[in-house]
């Protein structure tokens, strides 16, 4: 007969698969990419080569990427701020 020991300070070993944790990057050169065509837009538009109806579009489109980086970014701030004012 085989007695096993618990041992309650240790988590149980278990395989885990690859985390990527290149995500938060690729957002950022997401938003960086929607940015930089905006301002390319707004360039051209002033250069007399594009129009000012793709300008104002490209614009918006990066004034709702910036405001949904910083609305997630608070997001997790508050998250963040939440645990560490746990007691343990």
């Amino acid at each position: 007969m085989k007695v096993e020991l618990l041992v309650p300070d240790t988590a149980p070993q278990t395989a885990s698969a690859p985390v990527d944790t290149s995500g938060f990057s690729h957002a950022l050169d997401a938003i960086g990419q929607v940015l930089g065509d905006a301002t390319h837009a707004e360039d051209a538009y002033a250069n007399g080569s594009g129009s000012l109806q793709d300008a104002v579009y490209r614009r918006a489109q990066a004034d709702v990427a910036l405001s949904v980086a910083t609305a997630a970014a608070q997001r997790a701030a508050q998250a963040v701020q939440t645990l560490l004012n746990l007691q343990i």
